[in-house]
């Protein structure tokens, strides 16, 4: 009996690629419906005008959401011995419990009763925002969150190369701006790690213009660094729209539709978006 009230929480929490319907679908769209106002909530309570007039409703609501939250994240690791691959009393929970999405659901509700006991830091109330992560989950239900999930996985390795790129070279052209300017600058170049700010405003062409070099030498430097930037900045945009065409024209079958790479579900595209 407690086996099949077991199974029947694990499924309900669960979150299918292709059902979106039923008591899991219903169970997941309101518990993200509940962290999306939960968001909200976190941000007006900054608010001074809301904060003073509303700061009961704020208390009640968090109040209730944490309780909801908490027992939503107890239910999930009692019941997740049931997934097949996991099914060890001990290790199968645990599994849960270190998991990416584990450790999301335990910052989720960890900083309110770590203020409970202590002083409500800053970073603590930061830590709340957490929650929205999970609105994540409700990716599996999306076609469209799915294809942008194959292709980040497709193209990692020439994403990961890209950024690899960008960072060598940030680190490079601030260690030489650091060693042209520090002479002439020493209160704003104090330091390479100093420099790793000029870098990056540089580089993705921000330009604050609260460090920037002063001497020919670095004027060069920074001018051949900017045009850089752009060109090694522009890699991993071509990289994700390449393989967002590779994802489309290789779902296609004969009849024209696009196949799911997670679910036996086709359907077609239209023709504005077939050019």
């Amino acid at each position: 009996m407690a086996q099949t009230i077991r199974n029947k929480v694990f499924n309900a929490l669960e979150i299918s690629y292709s059902k979106r319907k039923g008591l899991s679908f219903a169970v997941n769209i309101t518990l993200s419906i509940l962290i999306f106002f939960n968001s909200i909530a976190i941000i007006l309570s900054t608010v001074p005008t809301f904060s003073a007039s509303y700061h009961h409703l704020f208390v009640e609501f968090e109040l209730l959401s944490v309780s909801i939250f908490t027992v939503e994240y107890l239910l999930r690791i009692w019941s997740y011995v049931e997934n097949r691959q996991h099914s060890h009393p001990i290790k199968g929970r645990l599994s849960y419990f270190f998991s990416f999405w584990g450790l999301v659901d335990l910052l989720a509700i960890a900083p309110f009763y770590f203020t409970m006991f202590t002083a409500d830091f800053g970073f603590i109330r930061i830590l709340r925002l957490l929650r929205i992560l999970r609105l994540f989950r409700m990716s599996r239900y999306f076609h469209a969150f799915r294809v942008i999930n194959n292709v980040l996985r497709s193209k990692r390795e020439e994403l990961i190369l890209s950024f690899s790129f960008i960072f060598f070279l940030m680190i490079i052209s601030s260690s030489l701006m650091y060693f042209i300017e520090h002479e002439s600058q020493p209160k704003v170049f104090t330091s390479i790690p100093a420099a790793l700010w000029w870098g990056v405003n540089t580089m993705t062409t921000v330009g604050y213009g609260d460090i920037y070099p002063v001497t020919k030498l670095g004027k060069v430097l920074g001018a051949f660094i900017a045009i850089a930037g752009i060109s090694l900045f522009a890699m991993p945009a071509g990289i994700l729209a390449s393989g967002f065409s590779e994802h489309i024209k290789g779902s296609k079958n004969k009849d024209g539709k696009i196949k799911c790479p997670y679910c036996e579900s086709e359907y077609y595209i239209s023709e504005s978006r077939k050019h």
